[in-house]
């Protein structure tokens, strides 16, 4: 495990969660962290909702680990990256994209919380994904299998550093026969080509050009390593998409767009090409998160933080966010559609807004 990207020194645990196996088991794979035993994983003053705390935004990503236990398992219809939302076995991330959506949840810190009452989500997985049954007719998720996205809230791959929860869920789908897992990912963790998938598990990998990755995607995998990984991951037994995503508009984004699709194009090959899939989702941006932002990475915000070119919009939980205006962001669309389809013809948009 990179210490640059986890250095695991504290662990705030709920009492419950410890005493599961999988709770065992994180705490002794990290036996030198210092342990806060909390009532809830959900209500840690010093980790969520103090804004002092944005001045030590990553060293709380990268040293501190909350254990919890999943308290509610439902999972909830999408509909368009996947059919359903799976109960999830961690939220948080070690990384620091400058536009991620989960800090809005999490106040101004947001280290990773792993479940380790993963036999419970396990089940509830299965059992609902039994009562399903066949898939009475493909939709853009996927045309026969119901997809269940296993990580909304986090990264996946970065979740399969500290705990085998991924790996348990990629197993129960290996032999679920109507459904298949699903999860995007900035972090190439090579770790998961050793676990036999059988192509019953999506990964997503998000690409977006080098310039903005590099402004935006803070403590990720570089976007040229992400493409490398998509052939092993293929070969591997993995469905593999991409998630061009986020979209940012600002002079000369559609060069680099063309850029990338290349890079794409000659980084993998006719295997990989014969399933590839992608979504397309433009650049929402949060007022929160952006004072958030202006805090530690400034920077960014020159970027994802347009008014010129951004409307706002209430959303459903109260705040608000902006995205690209409407009748603009129609012709961003057409416009990087367009150059998708002319460059990387194989690659099958799946949806696009």
């Amino acid at each position: 495990m990179s210490a640059d990207l986890l250095d695991v020194r504290r662990i705030y645990y709920e009492p419950a969660a410890a005493a599961l196996p999988r709770g065992k088991e994180i705490l002794a794979r990290f036996p030198a962290a210092h342990l806060v035993e909390v009532e809830s994983h959900q209500r840690i003053p010093e980790l969520y909702g103090d804004e002092t705390n944005v001045d030590r935004w990553v060293r709380i990503k990268r040293e501190a680990l909350v254990l919890g236990v999943k308290k509610t398992l439902t999972a909830r219809p999408n509909g368009r990256s996947a059919d359903f939302i799976a109960p999830s076995t961690a939220n948080g991330c070690a990384m620091a994209c400058a536009y991620c959506y989960v800090p809005r949840h999490k106040g101004y810190s947001n280290p990773i919380t792993v479940f380790a009452n993963i036999d419970k989500i396990s089940g509830y997985v299965t059992r609902h994904a039994a009562r399903q049954g066949v898939k009475p007719q493909p939709n853009e998720c996927d045309p026969s299998a119901w997809v269940y996205d296993i990580g909304e809230n986090s990264d996946c791959s970065v979740d399969a550093r500290i705990s085998d929860n991924v790996r348990d869920l990629v197993e129960v789908f290996r032999w679920l026969p109507h459904a298949k897992a699903s999860f995007a990912t900035k972090h190439v963790n090579r770790d998961l080509l050793g676990w036999d998938p059988l192509g019953r598990t999506r990964i997503r990998f998000s690409l977006m050009p080098h310039p903005d990755a590099k402004l935006l995607d803070i403590r990720t995998s570089p976007i040229a390593d992400r493409i490398a990984a998509i052939d092993d991951f293929v070969a591997a037994g993995y469905e593999v998409h991409v998630n061009f995503s986020p979209v940012v508009v600002r002079p000369g984004w559609l060069a680099d767009w063309a850029e990338l699709l290349d890079q794409l194009d000659a980084g993998i090959g006719p295997a990989a090409k014969s399933q590839l899939a992608a979504e397309v989702i433009f650049l929402t941006h949060n007022k929160d998160l952006h004072e958030v932002n202006l805090g530690w990475h400034p920077k960014a915000e020159d970027l994802i933080w347009r008014p010129d070119l951004q409307q706002p919009k209430l959303s459903q939980n109260g705040s608000w966010n902006v995205r690209y205006r409407t009748g603009a962001k129609g012709q961003y669309v057409s416009s990087l559609l367009d150059l998708i389809a002319a460059r990387t013809p194989y690659c099958r948009v799946r949806y696009a807004f």
